[in-house]
């Protein structure tokens, strides 16, 4: 890394930072995003320690939260945008909620904050808590999964929507976070949200799987009174019919519409 210079996460990437130097990595994603937040500052917590600064500006859910925690666990400082400045307060909501935060303020003040935070350095090595080594170990495929999942973590009752592996609760976390054996990792809300959505997809796969069906049955009828066999035809006109209503019934629910019955 030079100094002066912006690192900009392209898509798709999480981008971390490793003792002098930026990695981009297509590993798991975090709140079901890629690039998250949380790596990139866990990343820097455990390079830097003291030296990094987090800051958290702008943003939907929580992401961000526990990457500051790991920066302040490491003798980081942290900053937050004013949740009444940001267009989307969530974020520095959450940080604030869940995090001492060094400096909060405005968007318009934060070019003088954080050029003041830069002019401060740190000839302290930085602390690797063993719980934060373990959760970089699970983002980055390093060791035995189980074994560091074990170490900083309980299962749940919940399947991760991005692999469908069972999820653990990390421990002493606030919010409350799950980690999937393969990296996966979200808070109760980020996972919510990502439940919600695969959801919503099965749903519609639901509804073209019947849809798919109904059109068969209507071929399968029209063969079977092409050669005059009309009791098979009416029943699959039938089975059709009950079809084409279970169909509406389901998309109903999808776009949250009365059902009929």
């Amino acid at each position: 890394m030079l100094a002066g210079r912006i690192y900009v996460a392209p898509p798709d990437h999480h981008l971390l930072v490793e003792n002098g130097h930026v990695r981009l990595t297509k590993g798991p994603k975090e709140h079901f995003t890629r690039p998250a937040i949380d790596p990139l500052f866990v990343s820097a917590a455990l390079s830097y320690g003291p030296a990094a600064v987090g800051v958290v500006l702008t943003g939907t859910m929580d992401d961000g939260t526990a990457g500051l925690q790991a920066i302040k666990e490491c003798g980081g400082l942290t900053v937050v945008q004013d949740p009444d400045d940001a267009l989307e307060p969530s974020m520095p909501r959450s940080a604030l909620k869940h995090v001492h935060i060094d400096h909060c303020g405005p968007i318009n003040g934060m070019a003088d904050v954080l050029s003041t935070l830069a002019m401060h350095t740190s000839d302290m090595s930085p602390e690797q808590p063993s719980h934060l080594l373990h959760e970089q170990a699970l983002a980055l495929a390093q060791g035995d999964p189980v074994e560091h999942l074990s170490a900083i973590a309980s299962p749940s009752t919940f399947v991760c929507p991005d692999c469908s592996g069972s999820l653990w609760q990390l421990e002493r976390n606030s919010p409350i976070r799950f980690r999937c054996h393969t990296g996966h990792a979200y808070t109760l809300k980020t996972l919510q949200h990502a439940l919600e959505e695969t959801a919503d997809q099965a749903l519609w796969k639901a509804v073209r799987a019947l849809q798919e069906q109904t059109l068969l049955l209507a071929t399968v009828e029209a063969a079977y009174r092409k050669v005059g066999e009309e009791d098979e035809a009416n029943q699959v006109a039938q089975s059709r019919q009950l079809l084409v209503k279970q169909t509406a019934n389901l998309r109903a629910l999808v776009e949250d519409e009365p059902i009929s019955f």
